[in-house]
């Protein structure tokens, strides 16, 4: 038989679960759901998380139409989960937060195949 997780006598809360850290962060949390929330974010994102990549090679790989896949980008990057640099013409996006990274390899493996293929060198 399992043993059922003993409740804190203080907070009724399972013994383990920090709520007042929980809590902290929840907002975090749903600002990060709520940018994965829009498809073309989530393509975006999903293709910059497995190598840095231009405009031209994410508007070719999702098939999102330029100003679109614009708008989203700038998004990201007010957000901070994807940060650039310049290569003389090109502008390269990476993953700027350790944290959508780990999550992407998360939503990659449920939805999409072998966390392998998304994992950083």
């Amino acid at each position: 038989m399992s043993q059922k997780p003993s409740l804190d006598q203080n907070t009724g809360a399972k013994a383990g679960i920090n709520l007042q850290s929980m809590r902290a962060h929840a907002g975090e949390a749903t600002a990060m759901l709520k940018l994965l929330g829009n498809e073309d974010r989530l393509m975006l994102l999903c293709q910059i998380a497995l190598q840095e990549r231009t405009v031209s090679e994410l508007e070719t790989l999702t098939g999102i139409n330029q100003p679109t896949l614009s708008q989203q980008l700038g998004i990201l990057r007010r957000k901070g989960l994807v940060s650039t640099r310049r290569d003389g013409k090109y502008i390269w996006y990476q993953l700027a937060d350790e944290r959508a990274l780990k999550l992407m390899q998360v939503v990659y493996q449920l939805f999409c195949g072998s966390i392998a293929e998304m994992e950083k060198p």
